[in-house]
């Protein structure tokens, strides 16, 4: 049997982000067992560079406050040679905490590993098309039925607020805190049914803040290209969903988290 893990959880852009979101992240990242992982790739968006593809670092270690990190080079490598993807700066590689926020999580996780029995594979996804998440969903493929590797899928949910220029509120609920999580739960309702169109169409309708709304989509196509190459048993389930703080009025703001599971495995 192959089982790969894929997480989709969630971070808060402030430097106190982890006592926002960590708990909720907590509920993926409990889930992994190390053993067998050798290879970790991590997508997640860019906030501070406009990219239309996806980018690799150009380093060899990302250091945490446990321990260096080791890049995958020979992956890396693999990669820029498909001719779709370009390298991040320096400059954009540490100002990028899509990333990074993830990265003492798997350090703690795997902490019972040696350093160099393992690697990590960073991925900056940038504004995709429909058709440019396809493309990397099938280079990505590859990789997700690989049962050494696991995938860190780095998102938020909803940025609600007039800061973030988004206030949409279904009236028929009593409190603006409601209609949010409504809202984010038909994007995840979408997502574990792994319906890649129609999470591309919810983003479209709905124009719903989620960050990472590329990596995602990216994840279900490289799902949906896993079904064409071989039969397999998928599910997908989020375990926890929090907000930053219940907006009860036009001038709160919140930000929406959720912690979820993903598991692929073929006779």
């Amino acid at each position: 049997e192959i089982l790969t893990w894929c997480f989709v959880f969630c971070f808060k852009f402030s430097h106190a982000g982890y006592a926002y979101c960590g708990a909720c992240a907590a509920h993926a990242y409990k889930q992994i067992d190390p053993t067998g992982i050798k290879r970790i790739f991590v997508l997640g968006p860019s906030h501070h560079y406009y990219l239309t593809k996806c980018a690799i670092t150009k380093t060899t270690q990302y250091d945490t406050p446990l321990y260096p990190l080791n890049i995958d080079t020979e992956i890396n490598e693999e990669l820029l040679k498909t001719g779709k993807f370009d390298k991040m700066s320096q400059s954009v590689d540490e100002d990028e905490h899509s990333i990074e926020m993830h990265l003492p999580y798997i350090a703690q996780i795997m902490s019972s590993r040696s350093p160099d029995s393992f690697t990590i594979v960073p991925i900056l996804v940038g504004a995709l098309g429909f058709k440019d998440e396809q493309m990397y969903g099938e280079i990505f493929s590859q990789y997700l039925i690989d049962p050494e590797n696991l995938f860190v899928i780095s998102s938020d949910f909803c940025h609600w607020g007039k800061r973030f220029r988004f206030t949409y509120y279904e009236k028929s609920f009593k409190h603006i805190f409601s209609s949010i999580e409504a809202l984010d739960r038909k994007g995840m309702d979408l997502i574990e049914q792994l319906d890649s169109t129609g999470f591309h169409n919810y983003i479209n309708k709905y124009q719903n803040t989620i960050c990472g709304r590329h990596p995602i989509g990216v994840l279900l196509h490289a799902i949906d290209a896993v079904k064409r190459k071989q039969t397999s048993n998928m599910k997908l389930k989020f375990l926890n969903y929090a907000q930053s703080s219940q907006c009860l009025t036009a001038n709160d703001s919140s930000v929406s988290y959720a912690a979820g599971v993903f598991s692929l495995s073929t006779s």
